[in-house]
């Protein structure tokens, strides 16, 4: 098959996945081991991991994508007459096809503040719902889901997130955290969450693969032992348990042997800056500051057309009617020379 010349920055999950995986995926291919993730390299993974968050007593499953794995965790975290609080920005809200209210939950959105939620509207939401003399006709706050790094590229701070897991819990709601991107927002110089940080302050949350050097796989991760009795059995009723299990742990018990995962982001975010650097110098604007492996960049609807020709990039919005907002997207496999061709571009194209 012919490769395709253009580059591309259009996403994160371009690529298959990182060498060392790929490496031990052929050494074991032809080894027989247990299903549905009952097998030694799960178990393997799932000690590491636990490791990596300081949560000991983890329950870990392993989950093909994304929107399975949130719709599979929001279904059953919620009884069915309660819904999810999100950003109006947030990838339930905005991508994913209506999956959540497809498994018969609303989500609830508030508006978002650079991509994020604030503590202060979770509890005004949840304060009115409560007062509302007919909350018994409508949906009822049950859990806030967030995402670090946010659909918008940008990240909460340990305060922000201390704050709204303290607000979640003051109303004996669960927080849950989308870590589609996780391997990013750990990456990036000015982010102040970790890993362990997440599993003190979160009820549930997953490590993306999919989009950090896996070729598939997001880890479901819930700090405290059989917060969710039966999750094995409802991860099945919802087709998200994996038969070859083995495959899903594998990958994750190499993410993380040797500090892999938190190490794969870096290049991601160095090159992502050098994108941002030349944005600047060469007088574009970005629609939003982020300072993760994704940019959001204004471009006037020809020069974007133009770029297009050049460089797979995703369209992200309208922006007014003579400009629209391009995202652009670094990963783990991005390479210098890519960055390089994208700035000669870029500049070839600023005003």
């Amino acid at each position: 098959m012919e490769q395709n010349t253009k580059l591309s920055f259009a996403s994160d999950y371009m690529e298959g996945a990182h060498p060392r995986i790929i490496s031990r995926l052929t050494e074991t291919n032809l080894y027989r081991s247990a299903g549905y993730g009952m097998d030694e390299f799960s178990e393997s993974a799932r000690e590491k991991i636990r490791s990596a968050c300081n949560a000991p007593d983890a329950d870990i499953y392993f989950l093909a994508g994304g929107t399975q794995t949130n719709s599979t965790m929001i279904k059953v975290m919620l009884p069915p007459y309660q819904g999810v609080i999100a950003a109006d920005t947030g990838h339930i809200s905005s991508h994913e096809a209506g999956a959540i209210e497809a498994g018969g939950h609303k989500v609830l959105t508030l508006p978002n503040h650079s991509g994020k939620l604030s503590d202060s509207d979770i509890d005004s939401c949840i304060c009115d719902y409560m007062n509302d003399e007919n909350h018994d006709h409508m949906v009822m706050p049950g859990m806030v889901y967030i995402s670090q790094p946010t659909e918008s590229g940008t990240l909460y701070s340990l305060e922000e997130l201390k704050a709204i897991s303290q607000v979640c819990h003051s109303h004996d709601i669960p927080l849950y955290l989308d870590g589609a991107r996780l391997a990013y927002a750990l990456a990036t110089g000015s982010n102040d969450v970790s890993l362990p940080d997440i599993a003190a302050l979160c009820d549930a949350f997953y490590i993306g693969g999919t989009k950090c050097g896996a070729l598939f796989g997001e880890a479901v991760v819930i700090p405290k032992h059989d917060l969710i009795p039966h999750l094995f059995t409802m991860i099945k009723q919802n087709g998200a348990l994996l038969a070859k299990g083995r495959i899903a742990g594998i990958q994750f018990d190499t993410l993380f042997t040797d500090d892999l995962y938190q190490k794969i982001g870096l290049s991601a975010i160095a090159c992502a800056d050098r994108i941002r650097s030349a944005l600047t110098k060469f007088g574009y604007r970005q629609s939003i500051e982020s300072p993760t492996n994704q940019i959001f960049v204004i471009l006037k609807n020809d020069i974007a057309g133009s770029l297009s020709e050049k460089v797979e990039l995703s369209f992200w919005e309208k922006y007014d009617p003579d400009h629209v907002v391009m995202r652009i997207v670094t990963s783990w496999a991005t390479t210098d020379e890519d960055v390089s061709r994208l700035i000669e571009i870029l500049n070839s194209h600023s005003s």
